[in-house]
């Protein structure tokens, strides 16, 4: 190949990994004001997704948002349906297609795993009355843009994928005429010439489409954070505020709140409480070996995960005779806890939770409890949190560029299932609808906001609906507080830390608020191949993801901390002042606005001067320059150790917010 004219790369092919009734409202989307109206729910917009397939029959792929058909795909549409039953396709799904190890087979319709089924669910679903998962979150399920159409890509379809058949469904959906793709995969970081999604997210990314990506499911170890390429829009993952209660109460009357996707209202026992592995016989992580010498017969059993699912265990619990059982997250899962559909009655507490069982199963000789459940409850606090699985910064690849960029609802997510999941308790029928929690369930929630965004601002690029999210992101709760991590690294601790920007990104999602930013980072695709010039990367690396001929030395080279991003990353030698500039444009019609900067800053330690301090726009698309200096006043921390701060542009109508993040060299 290589002696091919125009040939400039080839790589051994590699396997990646894959990665509501609710959601919409919680992240503020209403169906009687704000952006699902100005948006029409994202109609004319086109989705791609990038998973294993679809289950078309689901009632979230009807041709129709309730009582409202859905209209005929916009002219520009040039996909397909390659379906066996061409009727699996409508004005809703407009296109499907298989990639397999080169072939293109028609695309199977996946019955046994649901992940694509939930993740489109999430993202274009049409509105679905009396949704529910086994009797819990009943309402009316939707998708985030419920009027956009949806184009399937199916990508993986045994149980791994070849990232050359993910490059193929990317160009395919470029041809075809996506608008937005959303990909729940994620392969091992290495350098971006070398990783066949990232290249294709870049010559998305140059054709207008925006392109989001899980950050993947690693945390919450530091440095976890995969997908970090500046041109995408990489997810974390957060929480939400429903809750399917189950309540532990333990023999000596304690009693701990937990959740569980199985409520079953029969269940009233009192009964013996065991840990195998720990404070009893058998071995930890209630495996299909745990139980061998320990008797768990007519007892509730208290698991934590060692591997596999947390289903799994209820399902070795099961066969082993347990009665019940008590999932329980440890030190590294800290306050997370899921509302999964077990096999048997079960309840999941945080660590807390655990730490309260065990010494109470230490201090009597014979310790028992009870569940009970409460249903479906909302207003749950604190909320959102950022859960122990949504992967972490620093990137190790990008130059230090802020990775996640957002996050978005990812834990315990009802959303479409090609099966009705269980068994749960035969009292309760259910729908074929399933939680799930992973940054895969955030990642389509930000690709149909962005979807949204292209529908009121369609002359708007990537980058600029990139930094309308970013910029107008919260980061308090619900109460008006730090939003949290669920992951504490001190082991004795009881208390709850904010969480850092390695975890929180810009914050959480606001989708209304990002419809109207007032200013925008924008970037062109060229500067993209300035910045990897100034990556050091030599002009063959360039090419390869540039699809094109590049010479670095001819351009002027742009290092990531001047890259016009909408966060700040910088490494601050302690003894040399650093400058950086950004610029802003105006994406207000009409009027004259003036912003006045504001800068939180980590007090003693960093001198930060933003100059000018003040911006006027008088005009669309008027741009303004600013600079931003760092000086350590402080006594420097060690080397590699971060401090955090906030750069804000107010003016009397919006708040332009962009993280700072400063690491010692």
């Amino acid at each position: 190949m290589k002696s091919l004219e125009g040939f400039i790369h080839a790589q051994q092919d590699e396997e990646l990994s894959v990665a509501t009734t609710y959601t919409p409202s919680f992240i503020g989307l209403s169906q009687r004001h704000g952006l699902w109206v100005d948006s029409f729910m994202g109609q004319g917009v086109i989705i791609g997704e990038i998973d294993d397939g679809i289950y078309p029959n689901h009632s979230s792929f009807k041709d129709s948002t309730v009582d409202t058909p859905m209209p005929p795909p916009p002219m520009k549409w040039k996909g397909k349906c390659q379906f066996r039953r061409k009727h699996y396709c409508n004005n809703k799904l407009i296109g499907a297609i298989a990639f397999q190890r080169g072939q293109s087979p028609p695309p199977r319709v996946p019955k046994k795993d649901g992940h694509g089924t939930h993740c489109a669910g999430i993202a274009t679903g049409s509105m679905v009355l009396d949704a529910d998962v086994r009797g819990l979150a009943k309402g009316t399920a939707s998708g985030v843009a419920p009027r956009a159409h949806l184009a399937i890509y199916q990508a993986w379809i045994t149980t791994s994928c070849k990232e050359s058949d993910i490059l193929k469904a990317m160009d395919q959906a470029i041809i075809d005429g996506v608008d937005v793709l959303s990909i729940s995969l994620y392969n091992v970081p290495r350098p971006f010439y070398r990783d066949l999604m990232v290249i294709g997210a870049f010559s998305a990314t140059r054709k207008g489409l925006v392109v989001c990506l899980v950050a993947a499911n690693l945390g919450p170890e530091d440095s976890s954070i995969w997908n970090d390429e500046p041109w995408a829009i990489t997810v974390g993952a957060s929480s939400h505020d429903r809750k399917a209660k189950a309540t532990v109460k333990l023999g000596d009357g304690t009693e701990i709140d937990g959740e569980t996707g199985y409520q079953d209202n029969n269940f009233n026992a009192t009964l013996p409480l065991i840990f195998p592995g720990l404070l009893h016989n058998g071995t930890n992580g209630c495996r299909n070996d745990s139980f061998n010498n320990v008797d768990v017969k007519g007892k509730i059993v208290l698991c934590y995960i060692v591997e596999g699912k947390f289903t799994d265990m209820g399902v070795h619990v099961k066969k082993a005779g347990g009665a019940a059982m008590i999932v329980t997250s440890t030190f590294v899962e800290g306050f997370t806890t899921f509302s999964d559909v077990h096999v048997l009655p079960a309840a999941h507490v945080d660590d807390q939770g655990l730490q309260k069982i065990a010494n109470f199963i230490k201090s009597v000789p014979n310790p028992n409890a009870t569940i009970t459940f409460g249903g479906t409850i909302f207003g749950k606090r604190p909320s959102p949190t950022i859960p122990y699985f949504s992967s972490r910064g620093s990137s190790m690849l990008n130059g230090g560029i802020l990775k996640p960029d957002i996050v978005g609802p990812g834990v315990n997510i009802l959303s479409a299932w090609p099966f009705k999941p269980g068994p749960g308790p035969k009292s309760t029928s259910g729908s074929y609808f399933n939680f799930l929690s992973e940054t895969s369930m955030a990642t389509p929630h930000l690709a149909r906001v962005a979807a949204l965004l292209k529908s009121t601002h369609k002359n708007w690029s990537p980058a600029a609906i990139k930094s309308a999210i970013m910029t107008t992101a919260d980061r308090l709760d619900l109460d008006l507080k730090p939003i949290i991590d669920d992951f504490t690294d001190d082991f004795n601790s009881t208390g709850r830390e904010p969480a850092n920007l390695f975890a929180l990104g810009a914050g959480q999602v606001n989708p209304q608020a990002a419809n109207d930013p007032g200013l925008i980072y924008d970037l062109k695709p060229f500067n993209y191949i300035q910045y990897l010039c100034g990556l050091g990367y030599n002009d063959v690396n360039v090419s390869t993801i540039a699809k094109r001929q590049i010479q670095c030395a001819n351009l002027v080279k742009i290092n990531a901390e001047n890259l016009n991003y909408p966060s700040i990353s910088v490494t601050l030698d302690p003894k040399v002042k650093k400058n950086i500039t950004r610029v802003l444009t105006n994406v207000v019609n009409g009027g004259t606005e003036v912003y006045h900067t504001m800068v939180e800053k980590p007090k003693g330690i960093i001198s930060i001067n933003v100059s000018p301090q003040k911006l006027r726009f008088s005009k669309l698309d008027q741009k303004r320059k600013f600079t931003v200096e760092f000086e350590v006043t402080g006594i420097p921390l060690s080397q590699g150790e971060t401090v955090e701060g906030q750069l804000l542009w107010r003016s009397t109508k919006h708040e332009v917010r962009s993280p700072i993040l400063i690491t010692f060299a």
